[in-house]
């Protein structure tokens, strides 16, 4: 991976140019704190010898990252961050998950199975379910 020299943002996410003029992105759903701050927060970064980094949001991107396969989150992934209401611990707990293999799956260590994928997903109209139901 080349050296990033170049980085600029949309809405949704953050862009790199390298040295070699190859473009890149990744979401900004990796990236809280930055798809949270504004403009000049996000104009406040120094490029170091492995990656970028914003002292004032505690936030580095490492060059590598932006070869990643996965820049952009899979739809299991997007759910649980851009749901940050939902205990991915007892979320995992009330299925019967192993919690760290769920945080795996959404951090993009491991990769579910389809089949896990369906149980997941059934679970989260589960839950959706209970939640209409409730009466004050």
């Amino acid at each position: 991976m080349e050296k990033i020299k170049e980085i600029w943002f949309d809405a949704e996410h953050v862009f790199g140019r390298d040295e070699t003029g190859r473009q890149y992105s990744q979401s900004l759903l990796w990236y809280p704190k930055l798809r949270e701050a504004d403009d000049d927060a996000r104009n406040r970064y120094t490029i170091g010898y492995d990656g970028i980094h914003w002292r004032e949001l505690d936030e580095d991107i490492s060059f590598e990252s932006f070869g990643y396969d996965d820049a952009e989150p899979s739809p299991l992934q997007r759910f649980f961050l851009t749901h940050q209401e939902i205990n991915v611990a007892g979320f995992a707990r009330s299925m019967g998950m192993n919690v760290t293999l769920l945080r795996n799956y959404i951090n993009g260590f491991k990769k579910p199975s389809p089949a896990r994928e369906q149980e997941i997903l059934a679970h989260i109209h589960h839950l959706g379910q209970d939640l209409t139901e409730i009466e004050f």
